[in-house]
């Protein structure tokens, strides 16, 4: 079957992914039973006005990121790659998630589940097979520069499509499994246990309803999912060749 996304199974539209910004009319207020409150959420998560300059570095407001998260982020606006719109860095060795705007000013950071296998590829196929049929070293979360955009899941509960024929999501964090305890991982204060899922990103619910839900709605976006086994350099080439570039230029 097509699409899961971890115990949630996604439907994949009958329409071509050129529609992306069609799925953003199906957005709709939900209400979660028995959520939890806020785990791992930045208190940091809220719209920052857009200053009258250029931006030549993100913003991370009050977030102390990791070196390659903020080298990524300042390369994503200084170069304008996000194509002027939305992006996130997911920080896999942090297990952490920033979302931006379009200006490179942060909405919010989240701690954020992982997939369970380390590993910076999906194995080919790997979105059309059945939960139970996928090997727990194949339950990756792939990295890399990914076009993003809201979607629905075959119980209409919005998610963010990350990697789409890997059928990885951004989703709020699931509990269908109560002994994975993936609330309560969100909740640590360190990334050792944060690797369960089956690839998808899991966020805490009251994160993706108020930052990744409006950051996408009506637009779609950018997602740089960092490496956690290649270098980072293999991983996002651009970013490489102008940060040789700059440092011929010093030299010079």
């Amino acid at each position: 079957m097509k699409c899961k996304t971890d115990s949630w199974f996604a439907l994949r539209p009958l329409v071509a992914l050129a529609a992306f910004s069609a799925c953003s009319a199906l957005h709709a207020e939900e209400a979660v039973q028995d959520a939890p409150k806020a785990p791992g959420m930045s208190a940091s998560a809220q719209a920052v006005s857009v200053t009258a300059q250029p931006n030549t570095h993100a913003d991370f407001g009050g977030e102390k990121p990791g070196a390659d998260a903020r080298a990524i982020a300042d390369w994503v606006v200084d170069s304008g790659d996000s194509v002027r719109m939305p992006f996130v860095i997911v920080d896999k060795k942090a297990a952490h998630v920033y979302v931006f705007d379009a200006q490179g000013h942060l909405r919010g950071a989240a701690a954020a589940l992982l997939g369970i296998a380390l590993g910076d590829h999906s194995v080919p196929g790997v979105g059309d097979r059945e939960l139970s049929a996928i090997r727990v070293q194949d339950r990756t979360t792939p990295a890399g520069r990914f076009e993003a955009s809201l979607g629905r899941n075959y119980k209409g509960k919005e998610i963010l499509w990350v990697d789409y024929d890997a059928a990885i999501s951004m989703h709020p964090v699931i509990n269908t499994v109560p002994r994975e305890r993936r609330p309560h991982r969100l909740a640590t204060p360190t990334p050792a246990d944060n690797r369960i899922s089956f690839g998808c990103i899991n966020v805490p619910i009251p994160f993706f309803e108020k930052v990744v839900s409006p950051s996408f709605t009506g637009t779609s976006g950018i997602v740089y999912v960092l490496p956690d086994v290649l270098p980072l350099n293999k991983v996002f080439t651009a970013f490489a060749r102008e940060r040789e570039a700059k440092a011929h230029l010093k030299k010079d």
